[in-house]
């Protein structure tokens, strides 16, 4: 595997990786922030199922940290990371320096509204800004065939699939912006990098948080109002151990709309406070 850190490296790299136009290798990007996970490896590994060559972005992203984020307190455990990926068979890792990504003068922002409403949006204001300036600027600097990025982020990948159907991106085509199922623990917590904040006693109690989702989405598909529904999960939330519920709420999967009843195409969107630790999660209603 090669690692590169600055841009020049980056792009020759690419461009060896592709091959030549008569035996053009198709090229997958996983982009992540690190501390990876069974979660990023699934990625890692439906992505050599779908191109030639698979490539990983490792970049903590300081433009979708707010003020009072935890970017200092964030895992940064490259050598770990690397030795995960080339196990992989994973031919290129891209780690820029925050310099590389954001040279002095750095002045441009992109912002996606509409989807980035709402949920995370509105408890992390910036962070969709974030989201979509860095995702564009690494499909500008690696061209990949395609990109594939958790379900866990349900709204950061709505946010990613907008941004490149209206700024007509090509490499990848908003088609070629692939969602994969969210891997989970065996008690059914969605795998996430700040699971490791957990103490032993939140971490026991986070499991209620899958479970409660489950039963919520039960009851909406037998036909209870969600209102209520999404009231009880929350105090069984806090009735578990957690400090806060961020948001507990129905919504339109693709255009992240709020609902009040299931319309066919919802999800349940969940965040939750343990200790210091936001939890989030979101499964399909409509089934």
């Amino acid at each position: 595997m090669q690692t590169v850190t600055a841009l020049p490296d980056l792009r020759q790299a690419v461009d060896e990786l592709r091959g030549t136009e008569g035996n053009r290798r198709t090229l997958a990007l996983v982009p992540t922030m690190g501390a990876l996970h069974d979660g990023h490896l699934t990625l890692v590994r439906e992505a050599a199922k779908m191109a030639d060559m698979v490539a990983v972005s490792i970049f903590v992203n300081p433009r979708q940290f707010g003020p009072n984020e935890d970017l200092d307190a964030y895992p940064r455990q490259l050598a770990e990371d690397s030795a995960k990926l080339e196990a992989e068979g994973v031919a290129l890792l891209w780690a820029p320096t925050v310099s590389a990504m954001y040279p002095d003068g750095y002045a441009t922002n992109i912002s996606v509204s509409g989807v980035s409403a709402g949920l995370c949006g509105s408890d992390r204001p910036g962070h969709f800004d974030g989201v979509a300036t860095v995702v564009c600027k690494l499909f500008n600097q690696m061209r990949p065939d395609m990109a594939l990025f958790g379900e866990k982020d349900w709204q950061q990948l709505a946010v990613i699939r907008r941004m490149a159907r209206d700024l007509d991106l090509v490499l990848p085509h908003v088609d070629a912006i692939h969602g994969v199922p969210t891997v989970r623990e065996p008690d059914g917590l969605a795998m996430s990098s700040r699971n490791a904040y957990l103490s032993p006693d939140q971490r026991e109690a986070a499991g209620t948080l899958p479970r409660a989702m489950d039963e919520a989405i039960a009851r909406i598909r037998e036909g209870q109002e969600a209102a209520p529904t999404l009231a009880a999960l929350e105090d069984q939330l806090l009735g578990a151990g957690f400090a806060s519920v961020d948001y507990a709420e129905l919504r339109d999967a693709d255009s992240i709309a709020l609902l009040d009843a299931d319309n066919g195409n919802s999800r349940l969107f969940v965040a939750a406070r343990i200790g210091g630790t936001r939890l989030i999660d979101n499964k399909p209603v409509s089934g």
